[in-house]
């Protein structure tokens, strides 16, 4: 009963899960509100969400904007502000405003479901230790049948009667009085009884159900079992830079105007680059409009592969595009944007170089100190980008990672894990397409799950926020999964080790064995339940 309540309160993850879904949809037909079962939606539906109501599948904001509360997906603890064209979780909670999404993923497609199914997996599968421990088991079997044909056979023809007599003024079920058949079938019993291995058969699928459950909740989803095993023992994590270590979502850190001001420099530059869709270009149209600066629509706007844009704004001609002039008296400047690992943007007005512009990718809030974590867990941390050299050095330096590899295509990605491999255990982290093949290349691929379907595919573990203190709390989590195996393996074992002998002296009821063995059963599965008390 209690290792049937305990198996129960382990799969209490995956059961929450499944409750978190909604039952009904409302959807715009013609303009007109419907509910409709969850089960009924197709892809392309609009639906409506109001205040409170939670998002009955994956989608993505057409209209209106709100807070979003994806505690139970992302591990979030604050909801996160959602604006059109942004993406949306099924069965998230929107906490405030009202919102129209279409619906982009429905049914067994859905995060949740993935989710569900990642868990479920992970429950059901093998860590190569139990493997050790079902090898064991097979030698371990057919030994005590032996051991209790021998303690039959022992306890017949020689009957110590004289060592029964002496140990019966102090266990209370010894008869001396019983026959020699009745002793001999009572010892080889609780032979038989006291070594049955379940407790060896729940040793690692309850640690991994319960951590798993844990995961779950935490937003990581371990895909195998063996995942947890090679994690836990990894010593070296190579991490994607874009998306990974930073927002993916390049910035403007740095405006210096030459002859023109700050803001005259981002009027021209930022409505040349309305027209274009590259992230540099988003990132100075951002920039100009945060600062109050009204753009305009640029006249014979005309982009130029590989150099940048031209467009008239005003009269003047302008180009915006990454610099390669040092002629201009301007080299200094340029350099020291260049070292702070900068993209240099070069604004020139009618031919004459008006200012350069610092752009560069963001380092999520929690990289550094993530990074400091899982070093002090004697990690080494490596970068790997197809960025330029500078920029990758200067990130690498900003996180304190041990080194890093620049202007590295996916398959020299590979390359670099192969030959890290040589060395120790490697992970690999990423959230791109371009990241896949060393995903699955590394002996533990980890996914970011603000990436692409490819990577999170690819990985054998997925961080559903994509935050690095989810992977430090992940590689925790699989630390502390693997010291409870080895913990109830231990106990198993040692327990069979005392147990047996006692049993093979004939001092052992059968049914005293057969309350032991629940016992150690029991001290199993409670043992896996302590993990909930890990602080991860």
């Amino acid at each position: 009963f209690i290792e049937a309540r305990a198996k129960k309160r382990a799969g209490e993850a995956i059961r929450k899960l499944i409750q978190l879904g909604t039952k009904t949809a409302r959807v715009l037909v013609n303009g007109e509100e419907r509910e409709i079962p969850v089960e009924n939606l197709k892809v392309g539906d609009v639906m409506v969400v109001r205040p409170g109501e939670k998002i009955p599948t994956d989608g993505v904001v057409v209209e209106g904007s709100g807070f979003v509360d994806q505690s139970m997906a992302t591990g979030e603890s604050t909801p996160v502000e959602k604006l059109p064209g942004d993406q949306v979780i099924g069965a998230t909670i929107n906490r405030s405003g009202f919102l129209k999404i279409k619906a982009t993923r429905v049914g067994k497609d859905t995060f949740l479901s993935q989710m569900v199914r990642l868990v479920e997996e992970c429950q059901g599968t093998r860590v190569p230790i139990q493997t050790l421990a079902d090898r064991i088991t097979g030698i371990f079997v057919p030994s005590v049948i032996v051991l209790s044909i021998i303690t039959f056979l022992f306890w017949y023809f020689f009957y110590p009667v004289g060592f029964l007599q002496k140990v019966a003024g102090f266990i209370p079920w010894i008869n001396p009085g019983m026959s020699r058949l009745t002793v001999s079938i009572f010892s080889a019993v609780a032979v038989l009884v006291i070594a049955c291995p379940c407790a060896l058969g729940l040793a690692t699928p309850t640690a991994i159900m319960v951590g798993s459950g844990m995961g779950a909740r935490m937003g990581i989803l371990f895909r195998t079992g063996e995942a947890v095993q090679i994690l836990q023992d990894i010593d070296t994590i190579l991490l994607d830079k874009t998306g990974t270590i930073t927002l993916g979502k390049p910035d403007v850190f740095e405006v210096i105007p030459f002859n023109v001001t700050v803001n005259e420099l981002l009027y021209h530059a930022g409505s040349a680059e309305i027209g274009s869709e590259h992230p540099i270009a988003v990132a100075i149209v951002e920039k100009a409009r945060k600062m109050g600066i009204h753009l305009k629509e640029p006249d014979n706007f005309q982009n130029i592969p590989g150099k940048g844009i031209r467009a008239e704004v005003d009269g003047r001609d302008v180009f915006v595009g990454i610099t390669t002039i040092d002629e201009k008296g301007r080299k200094k400047e340029i350099e020291e944007l260049r070292q702070k690992g900068r993209t240099v943007v070069e604004v020139s007005l009618d031919g004459k170089l008006a200012g350069i512009i610092g752009v560069a990718d963001r380092i999520k809030e929690d990289s550094v100190e993530a990074i400091k974590s899982i070093k002090r867990l004697g990690i080494k941390v490596f970068i790997a980008s197809g960025d330029d050299e500078e920029i990758t050095k200067n990130v690498a330096r900003i996180v304190g990672a041990d080194g890093y590899f620049s202007r590295v295509l996916p398959e020299k990605k590979v390359e670099v894990v192969k030959e890290m491999q040589k060395k120790g255990s490697v992970a690999m982290v990423g959230d791109g397409i371009n990241d896949a093949p060393a995903l699955t290349q590394a002996d533990v691929g980890i996914a970011m799950g603000t990436g692409t379907d490819i990577a999170i595919e690819a990985g054998d573990i997925t961080i559903v926020n994509g935050e690095l203190t989810s992977l430090y709390r992940a590689i925790k989590l699989s630390k502390a999964m693997f010291r409870k195996i080895k913990q109830n393996l231990f106990w198993a074992f040692f327990y069979n080790t005392v147990a047996i002998p006692v049993a093979m002296m004939g001092i052992l009821h059968p049914v005293i064995a057969e309350v032991a063995m629940a016992f150690s059963s029991i001290n199993v599965v409670t043992n896996s339940l302590r993990l909930k008390r890990e602080r991860i």
